[in-house]
């Protein structure tokens, strides 16, 4: 799935193998990266086969499955389904610092604040430590889950990190010790697919799930403060099978003044808005709802507090969108929208528009077999034809009566 952030002034957007930078200011040359011309795995390196289902190195695609940037902006990690770990630096110019290959594929990459670690989440339940400042050295196995993991964070301090899996759990786990949990944050009732500790709010867990609801959690005491159900707040739906469907929540993104939170669902033309309430005790409180022209495939908000969408879209698939007088207007005559479009249209024009739709997310719902329903009627069954077969016998035993 396409997927975009921001490394300082850089407009950063994946798409299948490929890892594209735009300068949004400059015009700077951009900076492309291609998983499938990429350092190919040497044959003593260790693999695990089984640990995706039988799937080795072989099988890999090189499609680009998660990336990170750097809280300071300096540095990004990309991992592919190749199973690389790819490390560059961005400024002054952009370099490729190092590739080194994980045991298993990433659901998720995160750097700490100290910037001397790169966190690896895979499909396993484990967490990775990858060293920044020697980037050659391998991962160092922190932690372990039962289950996959789907999104990871951290608080500020880095003295905690944060991961979810597929079984609805939230974890709060010490990072220097992280087989010493702080808290669990239990209440989703399906995977959870997001994870935010929104800037400005230290002790404040953003979290989202395929329940189709965003929760904001205290994570140090694993206490819920607020959740809310965004099936409510989308338009009524004439069809019954959308009635019955949960968005699932994919995105949940912060502005940098921590003032307003966007949350983006999965193939819904919508985006949710949030703001701050400072009145009394601090609260988050809907704000608006922005309707898109396409679904909308990923968001991110810039350095100066806009908000970027990436939409299925072949004639517009890149929008601005500027907060003015208390509401999201579109900004299409934006100077850096052009540059960046003008950039990013002949990479997007070769990815398949299947591509751009595939679920992320479909196989992770659980299947539920109501076995008491069936077991009720088998029994109602037998219990018919025993009353059958008795009224048989009674009017068999009357009749030798009466002879």
């Amino acid at each position: 799935m396409p997927a975009v952030g921001f490394c300082g002034e850089w407009f950063i957007f994946t798409c299948d193998k490929k890892l594209v930078a735009i300068h949004t200011k400059q015009a700077r040359e951009s900076f492309v990266f291609d998983c499938s011309t990429a350092e190919k795995k040497p044959n003593n390196t260790k693999d695990v086969s089984n640990g995706d289902g039988g799937a080795s190195e072989e099988t890999g695609s090189d499609k680009v499955l998660a990336f990170a940037v750097s809280p300071s902006g300096k540095l990004v990690a990309l991992t592919d389904d190749s199973k690389r770990l790819v490390l560059f630096h961005c400024e002054p110019s952009w370099q490729c610092i190092s590739i080194r290959w994980v045991v298993r594929r990433c659901t998720s990459l995160m750097f700490n604040q100290a910037e001397d670690q790169l966190l690896a989440t895979d499909k396993s339940g484990d967490v990775y430590s990858f060293s920044v400042g020697e980037p050659q050295r391998e991962g160092e196995l922190k932690m372990g889950h039962l289950s996959m993991l789907l999104a990871m964070s951290m608080s500020p301090d880095d003295k905690f990190i944060i991961t979810a899996d597929r079984d609805e759990k939230i974890r709060v786990s010490h990072l220097r010790s992280p087989y010493n949990i702080q808290s669990f944050c239990l209440g989703h009732q399906q995977f959870v697919s997001a994870l935010l500790v929104p800037p400005g709010h230290p002790h404040w867990l953003l979290s989202g799930s395929g329940d189709g609801t965003m929760k904001l959690w205290d994570y140090e005491s694993g206490r819920k403060l607020q959740s809310w159900d965004l099936k409510e707040h989308e338009e009524t739906s004439s069809s019954e099978a959308d009635k019955q469907k949960k968005p699932t929540v994919c995105r949940i993104s912060c502005s940098p003044d921590a003032r307003h939170v966007a949350v983006q669902c999965e193939r819904a033309s919508t985006v949710h808005f949030f703001t701050v309430d400072q009145d009394g005790e601090e609260k988050l409180v809907p704000h608006r709802r922005l309707s898109l022209p396409h679904c909308p495939l990923d968001m991110t908000f810039d350095p100066e507090g806009q908000l970027w969408v990436l939409m299925d879209s072949g004639d517009a698939p890149l929008q601005i969108y500027t907060h003015r007088r208390d509401s999201w207007e579109s900004d299409a005559e934006s100077p850096k929208l052009i540059r960046v479009t003008e950039a990013f249209k002949p990479h997007w024009e070769t990815l398949e528009a299947s591509l751009r739709t595939d679920s992320r997310f479909e196989h992770l719902y659980k299947v539920n077999f109501d076995n008491v329903a069936a077991y009720l009627q088998k029994k109602q069954q037998r219990l018919e034809e025993q009353l059958k077969r008795g009224g048989t016998q009674n009017a068999n035993s009357n009749k030798k009566a009466r002879k």
